[in-house]
């Protein structure tokens, strides 16, 4: 069970985290569609804290015999969903910048020709 002062070291943390994470969208030093999950998992975890034995229901409904493993399992899924999107983001920009590296070259041997 925790304590009410780590639940406020908690709240504190977080919603500190979720303001630097808004601020940082809104000075454009990060895209809203990579933001969105950080923006859920920090409301996710708020809500944990608030009211934490909402840990205890929800590890019970999936049959998870401890909170605390369930917590570890959700973090493994997110860091897996954040490794599979981070993937398919660099894949994209890596065909975009083979694609833009052809076409400044295909470019440059046009104006050296003429």
């Amino acid at each position: 069970m925790m304590t009410v002062r780590l639940q406020i070291v908690v709240a504190i943390v977080m919603i500190t985290a979720l303001a630097v994470i808004i601020e940082m969208i809104r000075r454009k030093m990060l895209e809203l569609k990579y933001a969105l999950v950080w923006l859920i998992v920090g409301t996710a975890v708020l809500v944990m804290d608030f009211f934490p034995q909402s840990m205890n229901w929800i590890a019970e409904k999936l049959g998870i015999a401890s909170p605390v493993n369930m917590l570890f399992f959700f973090g493994f899924c997110f860091s897996l969903i954040i490794i599979f999107v981070l993937t398919i983001a660099v894949s994209s920009l890596s065909v975009r910048v083979k694609n833009l590296a052809q076409e400044i070259a295909l470019n440059e041997k046009d104006s050296n020709s003429k």
